[in-house]
């Protein structure tokens, strides 16, 4: 017996080396929640299985062999039944986790607001909207970081580009990442100097530099990696996928969502806690959902309210309706955009019959920091089929379509729509009414568009909301100069009662180039963060 003791002693510290190198490696969570810990736990039995097997061989004169039977050795019987049973609880814990056994309680995850769109979605100003995807952002990202000669050759730009409300602009912001294994040795001490920032309205590329740099990074190795941290501070927390944010001051943090499973062992996946961690000095802050501070814009990922909106819209009348009559079945359409409404971000999608046919029967809203979800029962043309139309104005040119942005545009449900070249920069911008979408205005710049459409409607008799219902100033100029914005004359003016400044577009009020200082006039405009945009002269 010590004979085989002393033999199984090396197995067991192999095993034991193999399962530490494991753990550090794929960092499971110690919790009966996770997968990984189930699959950490089965395969540590398979080990000692092996290795039981191997301490019950003995050897004879002519070498050696197995005993009668591997299966009448005591200790590898319930070395193999142990396995079996966990195994077997993980199977039948997947299973009533499921929604073919829990329809109802998946269907009841998301409380959904029917709401009224145009008491919900103003009309913002144009330099409110996001005319950048992640794809377009990326690439302004790659192109900046190559013009820095001082980091070029030491890092890289990270792939993250999370959208955020930075001060009220639409953004997104990423970290920089060392380029290499040997490229952070050398630099570690420093950290990462900077992050890159893009502000999605005016595609503005701004490189921030820090003071100090980031020292807990998803390109870290060691303790200091990101994962690795969390994992060493909170070692039975599930954790989704983590997000690079920035605060109001430009501070970098780590937004990391901590999973919470409220069906059975593995299902009814939403978010029940967010770990902030400072990028600069490692400090964790841990928030129950409901007091993540307000700068937060990302807590539930697009994916995971989509699924939770899909288990909403499909399990309304059990999990078997959804496989055979598909009674009042509804889902999300392929893809999302992204809306700043109320300083968050909100997730938007159609919402289509699970035959996905080429029409919405309305589509949603979902808050990313507090998962709230609004229901609009606005019917009309699916995103892809108002993306072909957009494109079919300008099949010549051979321009690709963005996934659409919702927008109210004189009192109507509008996609907003950049159209990209084969380089993938924006160079023209289209309008496509959701409940008529043979109604498309294309133009150069997002007013012109804007223009082209209003004029579209009226043609159509359609009712475009009054533009008297938009704040109007009257006073007496008191500067005015000139700019050329997308090729376009624009002329900025300060009144004498208003500190803010009032931009023209020339080819839309040419009446305006009549003015001069000490002239009285009266604009309609629509407020924005550095200029109000003016839609009206009188």
């Amino acid at each position: 017996m010590m004979k085989k003791i002393i033999k199984a002693i090396p197995f067991v510290i192999l095993a034991l080396l193999a399962g530490f190198i494991y753990y550090y490696v794929a960092l499971p969570a110690i919790n009966i929640h996770s997968p990984g810990f189930w699959f950490f736990i089965i395969g540590a039995l398979v080990v000692i299985c092996i290795v039981v097997a191997i301490t019950s061989i003995y050897k004879e004169n002519k070498g050696p062999r197995y005993s009668v039977s591997i299966f009448h050795n005591k200790p590898f019987v319930i070395a193999i039944s142990v396995t079996g049973i966990v195994i077997v609880i993980y199977i039948v814990g997947s299973i009533i986790s499921s929604p073919m056994i829990n329809a109802n309680k998946y269907q009841k995850i998301l409380k959904i607001k029917d709401s009224n769109f145009t008491e919900d979605i103003k009309e913002i100003s144009f330099n409110k909207i996001p005319i950048l995807d992640k794809d377009s952002a990326a690439l302004l990202g790659s192109r900046k970081m190559g013009s820095i000669v001082e980091y070029v050759s030491q890092f890289e730009v990270g792939n993250n580009y999370t959208q955020i409300n930075y001060n009220g602009v639409p953004t997104r912001v990423s970290p920089l990442l060392y380029g290499s294994f040997i490229k952070w040795f050398t630099n570690r001490s420093e950290g990462i100097p900077a992050y890159m920032q893009i502000d999605m309205t005016t595609q503005d590329v701004k490189l921030v530099k820090l003071t100090k740099g980031i020292h807990y990074s998803q390109s870290e190795y060691f303790g200091k990696n990101i994962n690795r941290y969390l994992r060493f501070h909170y070692p039975t927390y599930i954790f989704d996928d983590i997000n690079f944010e920035i605060d109001d001051e430009g501070v970098p943090y780590w937004i990391c969502p901590v999973k919470d499973y409220t069906i059975g062992l593995f299902g009814g996946q939403t978010i029940g806690r967010v770990v902030i961690v400072n990028a600069v000095t490692g400090e964790l802050k841990n928030y129950a959902v409901a007091d993540v501070p307000t700068w937060v814009d990302r807590v539930y990922s697009a994916e995971l309210l989509i699924n939770l909106y899909d288990y909403y819209g499909t399990l309304k009348h059990g999990y078997w309706n959804t496989v055979f009559s598909q009674k009042d079945a509804l889902q999300t359409t392929d893809g999302y955009n992204y809306i700043a409404l109320d300083d968050d971000v909100w997730v938007y999608t159609g919402v289509t019959s699970v035959s996905r046919d080429e029409s919405n029967v309305g589509f949603v809203l979902m808050n990313q920091r507090t998962a709230e979800t609004r229901y609009y029962a606005i019917s009309g043309a699916e995103e892809y089929s108002a993306m072909a139309s957009a494109e079919g104005q300008v099949q010549h040119l051979n321009y690709r379509a963005t996934f659409p942005l919702l927008l109210n545009i004189g009192g109507e449900p509008t996609y907003f729509i950049a159209l990209k070249d084969s380089a993938g920069l924006v160079k023209k911008y289209a309008m496509v009414n959701i409940s008529r979408y043979q109604i498309v205005a294309i133009g150069d710049t997002v007013n012109e568009c804007e223009k082209t459409y209003l004029e579209l409607l009226k043609s159509n008799n359609i009712d475009v909301q009054d533009t008297s219902k938009l704040p109007k100033v009257t006073g007496s100029i008191s500067k005015i100069a000139e700019g050329v914005v997308d090729g376009n004359s624009h002329y900025y003016i300060l009144l004498n009662n208003n500190d803010a400044i009032f931009d023209v577009e020339v080819v839309n009020f040419i009446n305006i180039i009549k003015y001069n200082v000490g002239d009285t006039v009266t604009f309609t405009y629509s407020e924005g963060t550095e200029s109000n945009t003016v839609l009206g002269v009188e």
